[in-house]
Parts: structure tokens; sequence; C-alpha cells
């Protein structure tokens, strides 16, 4: 059975209430940014890097706020998803991957829970809770 380690990170406005998504290219779904996680890349590193890659914004994590978990019926994957609370340190919304991302927008909680109803919490629930655990990476030991 194939791992894979996924990250996202939920961006608010400063009211906390919009939260920034992505539209994929190809497809109706949108997401929080995220995606993979590569080989040898810490899920901080990876969610970072994800974030910046699919709006230009680079983030600062606080924490974690959800992990999901998924096996696809014939087995062939078990999936790992792991939600961070970020806020946007610097950086300009752009798209520099047209052939991943059709579009950034800032969706209103309430709509964004329709969208992307993958929570056992809703996404309304887990920003008004504002609570996070730690993560930390221990490095190489």
């Amino acid at each position: 059975m194939n791992r894979v380690y996924t990250v996202y990170s939920l961006i608010t406005d400063a009211n906390d209430s919009h939260l920034l998504m992505v539209q994929n290219t190809g497809s109706e779904t949108w997401t929080l940014p995220g995606g993979k996680v590569e080989a040898n890349e810490t899920l901080e590193a990876a969610a970072i890097r994800e974030v910046c890659e699919e709006t230009g914004l680079h983030v600062q994590l606080r924490g974690v706020v959800a992990i999901n978990e998924y096996m696809k019926k014939d087995c062939s994957e078990h999936g790992i998803c792991v939600t961070f609370r970020a806020c946007i340190s610097s950086g300009v919304e752009a798209i520099s991957r047209p052939d991943e991302i059709r579009q950034i927008a800032w969706i209103r909680l309430e709509e964004a829970d329709a969208l992307m109803p993958f929570y056992e919490e809703s996404l309304q629930e887990i920003v008004r809770k504002n609570v996070q655990v730690s993560y930390y990476d221990e490095g190489i030991i």
C-alpha cells in the first residue's frame, strides 16, 4: 500500500470571515493551498512551499488544526492529510503555476464549508475555536 502525505494551510483574512482557497486546473474543485509532501521534506517545509507555489504568498505556520486520513477502496493508497493554521508574512497573490492552479480567491467561510466538506468539524468551527496543536520537527535522529 502506497502512503501519501499531504499538507494544507488554513489562511484567513483579518476578520476571520474568508479563507484563501485555490481552484485546481482541469477541475471545478476548490481546496486550501497545499499538496503532497516530497521525499526528505518535513510537513512544515511542504506546507510553506505549497502555499508559495500555488499563491505567491509566504506564510508562517501556527500549528495543526486538523488531521484527516483515508484509504482507497482498492487498498492502493493510504493517505494522511495535515492541515496547518497559517498567516501571511509577505508576498503578492499570483498564479505561478497555471498548469496546476486555475484561480486564487478569498472565499466566505460559509461557502468554503460547502466547497470542502472533508473536515469532521466545519471550517467555520475550526476558525471559531482557534485551537491548534503544536507541530515540532525533531530533525534527523
